[in-house]
């Protein structure tokens, strides 16, 4: 049996190899992801961004916990920052979640971002496709924390989650970065402490101040206190409005449309960059460009034209 139809018949560790060898980019991988796409397409995604030091993963842990005793099963993408040493994920979301280590109904998989920007890893969306086609009822994306270019999240998930904490310094930052157009909830925690409120209210008055057409999804801002366990219920309560408010009015058929597209664009992407980079890289082609743009006597446009021409014919 391939690894697919393993996963498919509920096999755990073939599903974790797979992901490995997603992370790894081995080309086999792509094989087992056809098999398994027709697969996919019923979870619902969750996904937390927001500044570090927001509590995001202990959240994610609460979030977990709560879909559980719903008898959900629960899939969780920890996306943690590169190890510089080892390229690797330094994997605190793990120490943080091992209370659901021995439970079947929960998988936990940290990523590395690996130097990709935008909150998330490249794999992401494989990763995600895997723990859907294992029959995974909620997953929960948890992006690294890199403030205003934490946006690719809004095009993977189905509910965006920002969270914030008071005392950072940062609320008006993340507002003017525009973090604040990617939310369906957005959550104060650690709201114990000092300042609290007065982040509410600023959050609140900037999302009344955004524009809406009647009928639009009209998001609201939780505190919580996610060591404590407090608040966990109305922010899970509150997503799961969000989600009968996609389906109820047609906009899930609008966000998928988006999702496909834009999974379809990235794969193809990084298929022909692979392709044509490997290409010249192998016949020396690479380090030709390279070595005339350090003398000025190739330019950097016209070299990029040339070889798309000499790739895709002289029509590209």
């Amino acid at each position: 049996m391939s690894l697919a139809e393993k996963i498919l018949d509920g096999d755990i560790r073939s599903a974790a190899r797979l992901m490995r060898d997603i992370d790894d980019g081995l080309r086999s991988a792509v094989e087992e992801l056809k098999t398994l796409y027709p697969h996919t397409g019923k979870a619902f995604i969750i996904g937390l961004t927001g500044p570090p030091g927001a509590g995001k993963s202990t959240l994610v842990d609460q979030l977990t916990a709560a879909y559980r005793k719903r008898n959900k099963r629960v899939g969780v993408v920890a996306i943690d920052p590169s190890s510089p040493f080892t390229g690797g994920a330094i994997l605190g979301d793990r120490i943080r979640m091992n209370r659901h280590a021995d439970d079947e109904g929960v998988f936990i998989r940290s990523l590395a971002t690996r130097g990709y920007l935008g909150g998330l890893s490249r794999s992401t969306g494989d990763v995600v496709n895997v723990m859907d086609a294992m029959g995974m009822d909620v997953i929960i994306i948890e992006t690294v924390g890199v403030g205003q270019d934490e946006i690719d999240i809004v095009r993977m998930a189905h509910t965006t989650v920002v969270v914030m904490v008071p005392g950072l310094g940062d609320d008006i930052q993340a507002i003017k970065a525009g973090i604040l157009e990617i939310g369906d909830v957005f959550v104060v925690n650690k709201a114990d402490r000092e300042g609290a409120d007065r982040t509410v209210r600023e959050l609140a008055n900037m999302l009344d101040m955004k524009p809406s057409k009647s009928g639009e999804w009209q998001a609201k801002v939780l505190k919580t206190e996610a060591q404590r366990n407090v608040g966990i219920e109305e922010m899970v309560e509150e997503i799961e409005s969000h989600r009968s408010y996609l389906f109820s009015s047609g906009a899930i058929s609008h966000l998928l449309e988006e999702k496909n597209a834009n999974l379809f664009m990235e794969i193809l992407k990084d298929r022909l960059f692979a392709e044509v980079f490997g290409h010249i890289k192998m016949n020396g082609r690479f380090r030709e460009i390279v070595d005339g743009m350090m003398t000025r006597q190739k330019d950097p446009y016209s070299a990029v034209d040339e070889i798309l021409a000499e790739r895709f014919g002289k029509g590209a």
